[in-house]
Parts: C-alpha cells; sequence; structure tokens
C-alpha cells in the first residue's frame, strides 16, 4: 500500500493522544465515585456490562484511524480483467524453426503451446495470427472462431530470412488496418490485414492510411500482442521503429525468445547451421511497449511460459485509491459507536 499524501500520515499522532485522554478520563471518574464496599457493586454490575462500555470509544477510535488513513489517501495495485479483446500472436516461421533440437521440431512444439493459450482465452476474446520470415503473412484475422485460429496455426510453412520488426508491425496492422506506418514493405507478396483492393501497395502505389494522435505505451488495453521467435532480424522493418509504433498506439508487446540466446548447431534438413535468437531486441520490445520478456528453451518451457502469458495478457494491474473505502468504513463505525453507546449506556458519550 501507497500514499498519495504521505505528510498527512504524521496525523496519526492523534490516536495515541486520544487513548491516552480516554485512559485518563476512566481513572477519574473511577476516583470521584465512593462506594462502601467494592463487592457489592461488582456483583451489581456484571462482567459484559463492565467491558461493554469501553466498545463504543473503541469503535470510535478505529473510525479515526480510518478516517486519517483516508486523508492521507492510500492505494494499492489490483490485477483486474482488463477489457481488452483482441490477442495477436506473431509466430516466427523462419528455416531455423525447423530445428529438431525441441522435439519433434521447434515449430511443432510453438504450435502446440500456441493452440493450448488459445484454448485457455475467455470464448469473447478475439485471436489471430501472424506468421512471419522474410515478409508477414495475416494467416488468421482476429476471430473468437477457436477451430479457425487452431487450422491457421497448422498451416503455418517455412521460409526464409527473418523480419522482427515486420511481424510486429503486421500484428499492429491487424488490429489498425489504416495505422500509418510509411513506406515499409511489411507483405510482401503475402496477405495483409487490408480489404483486397487497397493491397496495391505491392505494385508500388501507396495505399492511404490516417494518423492518429499518440498515446501512453501499454495504455489501450483492448488488444496485445505475443511475438514469438527463435532468430534475430536479418530482413525488414527495424524492430526499433516496430517498437515505437506499438508504443505510439499503447499496444503492449509480449516477447519470447524461442531456443537458445547463445549460438548453438542444430540440424536443418541434413545440413548443419549456426542459430540464436536476438535476446537483447525482444527486451528492448517488451519494455518500450510495456509488455514482458520470456525466454523459453524448450517446449516445457515454452508451454510454461505460456501458462504464464495467460493471466499476463487478461489481467491488467492498476492502481486503485482505498480513500472511499476508508471514509466509508469510518462513517459505518461512527454510526456503530453512537447507536451502542446510546443504546448501553444512555447517551453518545
Amino acid at each position: 500500500m501507497t500514499f498519495l499524501w504521505r505528510e498527512a500520515l504524521w496525523l496519526l499522532i492523534v490516536l495515541p493522544a486520544a487513548a491516552a485522554a480516554y485512559v485518563l478520563l476512566v481513572r477519574r471518574r473511577r476516583a470521584g465515585l465512593r462506594y462502601a464496599s467494592v463487592g457489592l457493586v461488582k456483583a451489581a454490575a456484571p462482567h459484559l456490562q463492565r467491558w461493554r462500555r469501553h466498545v463504543p470509544p473503541a469503535l470510535f477510535g478505529i473510525a479515526l484511524a480510518a478516517m486519517l488513513l483516508a486523508i492521507a489517501r492510500p492505494t494499492t495495485v489490483a490485477s483486474i480483467l482488463s477489457e481488452q479483446r483482441t490477442i495477436m500472436l506473431a509466430i516466427d516461421v523462419s528455416y531455423s524453426m525447423a530445428a529438431e533440437d525441441v522435439a519433434p521440431s521447434r515449430l511443432a512444439a510453438a504450435q502446440a503451446a500456441a493452440k493450448s493459450f488459445v484454448r485457455s482465452q475467455p470464448r469473447d476474446v478475439r485471436v489471430g495470427v501472424i506468421a512471419f520470415a522474410g515478409y508477414a503473412d495475416l494467416v488468421q484475422r482476429p476471430t473468437t472462431d477457436r477451430n479457425a485460429v487452431y487450422k491457421a496455426l497448422d498451416t503455418l510453412q517455412l521460409q526464409y530470412h527473418t523480419a522482427i520488426g515486420s511481424g510486429l508491425v503486421a500484428a499492429l496492422l491487424a488490429i489498425f488496418p489504416d495505422m500509418d506506418v510509411g513506406n515499409y514493405d511489411i507483405f510482401g507478396l503475402g496477405r495483409s490485414p487490408v480489404k483486397p483492393q487497397r493491397v496495391e501497395r505491392h505494385t508500388g502505389i501507396a495505399s492511404p492510411r490516417v494518423a492518429h494522435p499518440t498515446v501512453p505505451p501499454g495504455s489501450y488495453s483492448p488488444a496485445a500482442i505475443v511475438l514469438l521467435t527463435d532468430g534475430r532480424s536479418s530482413f525488414g522493418i527495424p524492430h526499433e521503429r516496430a517498437a515505437q509504433f506499438a508504443a505510439e498506439r499503447g499496444v503492449r508487446v509480449f516477447t519470447v525468445g524461442f531456443g537458445r540466446p547463445e549460438e548453438i548447431e542444430v540440424n536443418i534438413e541434413g545440413e548443419t547451421i549456426t542459430v540464436d535468437f536476438d535476446e537483447q531486441a525482444l527486451k528492448e520490445i517488451a519494455a518500450a511497449t510495456r509488455g514482458a520478456y520470456f525466454q523459453a528453451g524448450n517446449a516445457e518451457e515454452l508451454n510454461r511460459v505460456y501458462r504464464t502469458l495467460r493471466g499476463e495478457v487478461v489481467l491488467e494491474r492498476r492502481q486503485r485509491e482505498l480513500t472511499p473505502l476508508l471514509a466509508a468504513l469510518a462513517a459505518v463505525l461512527l454510526i456503530s459507536s453512537g447507536g451502542l453507546s446510546l443504546a448501553w449506556c444512555g447517551r453518545f458519550a
């Protein structure tokens, strides 16, 4: 718990002063009363009646504490179900994903983990699939049809090169089809999120797009992107520029590095090649967009990452002020204190 007005916490010094004043008042009342026999007084005043006269002042003290804390404006961070309804999966399909160091292959493991992730999402969440290698391809537009998403994942095919930035921007265009990304050739001959008559940029003619005002990074809760890759960019739009596009639209990007960040040799179709992924680039994308970075070295770790992402993507952490709650609690306690004092002692004080 944190406080927006921490200086007001000094007012809590009133509490021990009030407690001391109450104790002093009780002692003075006792000293002012004289009885011929203390035993007769105890017999006439049952134990319950003796202690319950302290209940109203105790409730008043708790109410006073709640009011003083409310003045300091306490806040807490809570995880709540976000309003986002679209998740884009951007999956690397470069030839390194054919490596069999993860059985049966990296691509097969990624497909299985992605299906499990999609299966765990609420039914009203739309899921789309972007495949990227040298260029990006919109394999499945955002949809609530889970079978369509599963079929799209099954159709992923390996291609040459790796363009992480293009994959990220393609996912953004699936969410915001009219977003202006300049003259970058994101899709090559792949499928794009715009209508067929607007794919004239493949002929060298730029499609008209709409400029939108920028928003704070991570502030657009209706959508998120999960980007998985096992390589480093060798083609396409720079990842820094792609991350900037996502940050300006407020979309969080969760990046997953599959494999090992250090160079390893793998066998792909009888040929031994060296592969690694650009961990620093993935961390930079996640940091710039207020997302998170994960690393998975094998299929089991990848499934664990996606299980973690179920909560990270759907749950949103927001700061909530507790002042109204404490003020309401103080009011209830004050009313209770006054009511009990009147009922038991015949007075409000």
